[in-house]
């Protein structure tokens, strides 16, 4: 189904991130995260919507009860891991150059992609890896020049953390650099959520890699 990603990239990945080494030091946690505020639905990005039509088995709703990530020493170091590989083995282009429009969404695979293709192989492979889908949700933000940016949310009973293919730390919402946009909703992939104070969303998620 999934062609390179799912006989290359998800399966080298899986293997890669198990062996990747992490500091081992006592489990306590992350820094301290909260939960963002949420407003109405809004709009879905055009990026999500082109993408769903090419992959509509990772579009489904669940029609559950949202499930938090427990942030326990195994989970977080799974979650770090696949940051970091997924970082590590794919090389940042811009939809300008690598598709030839303005902004694509696609899992990278050819082992290069931008902003949300990292977050969509993440998202891909910490499903593969048994964490809920609803935990795990797209997020369009804007940096501070007023680009569009795409990271993962990671929402865990400890509160919300992004993992952003600009830094290797899995950090704290709060601690990342960007005005926060809009998210996927935890009940449906399909419904987008304001996040915070409203604003304009970007244009584009991405004018770069």
């Amino acid at each position: 189904m999934f062609g390179f990603i799912g006989k290359s990239v998800l399966a080298l990945g899986m293997a890669g991130a198990a062996l990747m080494p992490v500091a081992a030091t006592s489990f306590a946690g992350p820094d301290v995260s909260s939960f963002a505020t949420l407003g109405p639905e809004t709009s879905i990005p055009y990026g999500w919507v082109d993408f769903c039509q090419r992959y509509r088995g990772e579009c489904q709703a669940d029609y559950q009860i949202p499930q938090d990530i427990d942030l326990n020493a195994s989970n977080f170091n799974k979650i770090t891991r696949i940051n970091l590989w997924v970082n590590k083995h794919v090389a940042p282009i811009a939809d300008s150059e690598h598709w030839g429009v303005i902004d694509a969404w696609d899992y990278p695979t050819d082992g290069k992609g931008d902003c949300e293709d990292y977050a969509l192989l993440k998202r891909r492979m910490l499903i593969e890896e048994g964490f809920p889908r609803g935990a795990l949700l797209l997020t369009v933000v804007k940096e501070k020049n007023g680009d569009g940016h795409s990271v993962l949310t990671v929402r865990t009973n400890h509160g919300e953390y992004i993992l952003d293919n600009l830094t290797d730390q899995v950090r704290p919402w709060t601690k990342a650099p960007y005005r926060f946009v809009k998210r996927q909703s935890q009940q449906d992939p399909n419904i987008w959520v304001a996040i915070g104070a409203p604003t304009a969303a970007p244009a584009y998620v991405s004018n770069g890699p």
